[in-house]
């Protein structure tokens, strides 16, 4: 299996697919559209705009795969999902041409330009989907006939049920592309009947490292009752984006339409998402970042000026406070802030802010953390991509560990960038305990489950109208 060859077929594909669409539309455009009439077609060849639309149009069409996410997993697409995804791609690349291209276009009448989209969309679409059905088709029919496949790992803690599902799945006549590599114990237990069909990796401890050193793609966990609270520790050792997780169902995942099948063959089985919104919409939260990170540094200079004169003037210490904060998949950074607190503030040890009546905290401490003036070198932070503009507040591991201790599914958070701000931040506001921060979580992973780039957007609208009222603290 080699995926980069796998994806470049489909860059290949997709590029020759829109310069031959361009080329086409070109001369129907000549030849058929516009009034002045090309009689001769040495004048089409002698036009200039068709050479730069092959070479320009093709780099336009394939960053908005790019974006859409069409050449990740390339080895796990569908036929259906192409068909729509090529549809929904084609409708939005169109329009943006015409408008940027075609929109001053002289023609006769406006029933030429619908005309000419209708073309134009036709002609993408069905010379786009095309060669990508050709390929798909061709690379499920060899994870059919098991040509191809993806190494698969058993996380377990109950032998019969895993050892069972292990025979469902060999027993396939036709092959859901399940390669298994092992499996993985969830402490020293010994299981000596699926050891008979699989080899035993080692222990749950050990995950990161198997999953590295075997190049595990796919990941399914089947716990005893007893352990069912341990997967929100399996799930935060295996946060990768390029690796499935999957649980057998019960009736209660049927009744809730918990399952969502990847394939008809395949024995049902609950996916765990690690991709919690479409490609496209990381795509476009990440550029949302960047421009208003950018914007806001720029915006915000004066104010960085006035704020740091301030902080250095009122109380003895640095203008900004650095602290080890906690990001993705658990990478520490380091977080800046204006200082708003004394420089002794943690000399007993770190503490959560106790409010207004918080004795740490400045008296223009205080104000900047009512209108969130604090936080605002957090742009760069954004910027770099160690933030987001919205996303769970990224904390220390000191209160993290004790988090943990009484909601293990806080792990969970760790799978996006920590934000600037957060649906629990508007929702709860600071935290002053451990509780509350436990208290606070419900929001955060409410977000979660929820994500979306509309999400986002409101949760910026209701930080704005915060910060207006001065309802931080």
């Amino acid at each position: 299996m080699n995926k980069k060859l796998q994806c470049a077929k489909y860059i290949i594909a997709d590029y020759l697919s829109a310069m031959l669409t361009w080329s086409v539309f070109f001369f129907f455009r000549k030849f058929t559209v516009e009034t002045d009439g090309f009689n001769d077609i040495n004048q089409v060849f002698a036009d200039t705009n068709l050479y730069k639309g092959i070479i320009f149009i093709p780099l336009f069409w394939l960053l908005l795969y790019w974006c859409a996410g069409e050449y990740r997993s390339v080895y796990k697409k569908s036929r259906l999902h192409d068909l729509l995804q090529t549809f929904i791609e084609s409708i939005i690349g169109v329009i943006v041409i015409f408008f940027a291209f075609l929109l001053d276009d002289y023609v006769s009448t406006y029933r030429n330009y619908y005309f000419t989209f209708f073309i134009l969309l036709v002609l993408h679409f069905t010379l786009t989907y095309i060669p990508r059905l050709v390929l798909t088709t061709v690379t499920v029919h060899k994870v059919h006939t098991g040509k191809i496949g993806f190494p698969t790992l058993i996380i377990t803690s109950d032998e019969n049920k895993a050892l069972s599902l292990y025979k469902k799945i060999s027993n396939q006549e036709i092959s859901s592309g399940y390669l298994f590599t092992g499996f993985v114990t969830l402490r020293q237990q010994k299981l000596n009947k699926l050891e008979r069909k699989l080899k035993c990796l080692g222990t749950s401890d050990d995950l990161k490292t198997i999953l590295v050193n075997y190049g595990i793609e796919e990941v399914i966990i089947i716990l005893a009752k007893e352990d069912e609270n341990e997967i929100y520790n399996l799930i935060y050792s295996v946060q990768n984006p390029n690796i499935e997780i999957f649980m057998p169902s019960d009736r209660k995942d049927l009744l809730t339409g918990s399952i969502k099948l990847s394939a008809i063959f395949s024995v049902p089985l609950v996916r765990i998402s690690q991709n919690l919104m479409q490609p496209w919409e990381f795509s476009l939260k990440r550029t949302f970042d960047v421009f208003v990170s950018l914007i806001a540094m720029i915006v915000l200079i004066p104010v960085y000026i006035v704020v740091a004169i301030t902080v250095k003037s009122t109380s003895k210490g640095p203008v900004l406070y650095a602290q080890e904060r906690i990001g993705r998949y658990g990478k520490p950074f380091k977080m800046y802030k204006f200082r708003s607190m004394y420089t002794d503030a943690e000399k007993n040890g770190p503490m959560l802010s106790s409010g207004e009546l918080d004795p740490r905290i400045t008296p223009f401490g205080r104000f900047m953390r009512k209108v969130r003036l604090d936080e605002t070198p957090q742009f760069w932070h954004v910027f770099t991509g160690e933030m987001s503009m919205v996303g769970p507040r990224p904390e220390r591991q000191y209160f993290i560990d004790q988090i943990v201790q009484k909601a293990p599914e806080y792990k969970l958070l760790q799978k996006i960038k920590p934000g600037m701000t957060s649906w629990g931040q508007v929702k709860f506001g600071y935290a002053d305990t451990v509780d509350q921060m436990v208290e606070r979580l419900q929001y955060d992973l409410l977000y979660l489950e929820n994500m979306s780039f509309a999400t986002d957007i409101k949760i910026l609208l209701y930080t704005f109208l915060i910060i207006l009222q001065g309802r931080g603290k």
